[in-house]
């Protein structure tokens, strides 16, 4: 049986013929918490959106757990950017979060009282038990976040894929989810995260993908986080670069720095 959860053979995807990722082929170990990091415009929400099937593309393919996606589609669940979604939409956190235990094809049939229990399990773990009655557009954003996390950890997935669940967050979401994450990891899931802190990934990640339109590297967080590796990610970002090299000589990392979401 493999020991992979994610497996990309020479994958590019392409916007108006101009490659947004080139070539890419890695394989990605099962239990770890897994990191996609880069710089801005690199690439990584792409390649996330491109293993879920949500986009085409233009050569190679993705497996999961070696499958094809739709033979493990429940094993697999899926946190989005935030900001992608319609916050004004009239649900309540309870609402949202029971949607995921709503399955393909089955989206009018009523839950049981077991998936109502796992729903108020999984708000409760995200810590937004006394907000599950108010409308998801009352909320901040980090209690956003927590939501859409809630509702992935009731789907009973082996895998979490996650775009960017730190963006906008303030350091009590943060610390709840690492929280999450590391526990989760313990019971044996996988969890794939598109993320720019460099920070966070080396104080709490198992495993990076290093990114940017094409694959720097990849591998144990460790071995994978060296200068020219870094230089290689972001040599065109030459402020980070600096703070990068100094920190690095005091066997340390950076920070969060601002602005280099993946849009």
């Amino acid at each position: 049986m493999s020991q992979n959860s994610i497996e990309v053979h020479n994958l590019s995807v392409a916007y108006n013929r101009i490659p947004v990722l080139w070539d890419i082929d890695f394989e990605l170990p099962k239990g770890q918490i897994i990191g996609i990091v880069g710089p801005n415009g690199s690439g990584k929400s792409t390649l996330l959106k491109a293993i879920m099937g949500l986009i085409p593309l233009s050569s190679g393919f993705a497996k999961i757990f070696d499958k094809e996606l739709d033979l493990v589609r429940e094993r697999v669940a899926y946190v989005p950017q935030r900001e992608s979604v319609d916050w004004d939409f009239p649900a309540t956190v309870e609402d949202v979060v029971r949607m995921g235990r709503y399955k393909k094809g089955k989206l009018f049939n009523r839950l049981s009282s077991i998936d109502k229990h796992l729903a108020s399990e999984a708000i409760e773990k995200v810590k937004l038990t006394p907000y599950k009655d108010r409308q998801i557009s009352q909320l901040s954003g980090g209690q956003q976040q927590r939501v859409f996390l809630a509702r992935a950890l009731t789907q009973g997935a082996d895998m979490y894929v996650m775009d960017e669940p730190f963006v906008g967050v303030d350091v009590a979401t943060e610390k709840t989810i690492l929280e999450l994450l590391i526990s989760m990891k313990n019971e044996g899931k996988t969890v794939v995260i598109v993320h720019h802190d460099l920070q966070t990934v080396s104080d709490s990640f198992d495993y990076l993908v290093l990114l940017n339109t094409r694959l720097i590297a990849h591998g144990p967080t460790k071995e994978i986080l060296t200068e020219e590796n870094l230089q290689a990610t972001y040599g065109g970002q030459l402020n980070l670069l600096s703070k990068i090299r100094n920190i690095i000589k005091n066997k340390d990392f950076p920070m969060r720095e601002k602005g280099f979401e993946d849009k």
